[in-house]
């Protein structure tokens, strides 16, 4: 009797979505950060921005948010020291938390 093979795919939790390996990992102590995971924020962790500005990736306002909803919660200064590439990377997961369902969906079908 021959059996299939039922291996499942590989499927990605909701953690590794929202997790940016960076490029230049940044060193607190002696330890080294070279991932960050990011959470959605609420209202209230969007309190002093300009949602416009988030989308927009402004970098005030990514400054403000960061050390709010990620993990391990970074300081001012890192996200001030931060590469540029990873900067961005990390602003591109904050500005998709800001759109509805619909819209990333939408954006997926034009691109």
């Amino acid at each position: 009797m021959k059996t299939q093979d039922t291996e499942q795919p590989e499927v990605k939790s909701l953690a590794d979505d929202n997790t940016v390996v960076l490029d230049t990992p940044i060193l607190r102590g002696t330890s080294t950060i070279d991932s960050i995971t990011l959470r959605k924020p609420n209202a209230g962790e969007l309190r002093g921005v300009s949602l416009a500005d988030l989308l927009q990736m402004e970098v005030d306002s990514l400054i403000k948010v960061l050390p709010r909803i990620s993990s391990p919660t970074l300081t001012t200064l890192e996200v001030k020291s931060m590469d540029p590439a990873d900067l961005f990377a990390i602003s591109a997961k904050v500005s998709g938390f800001l759109l509805q369902k619909s819209m990333k969906t939408d954006a997926s079908l034009v691109a």
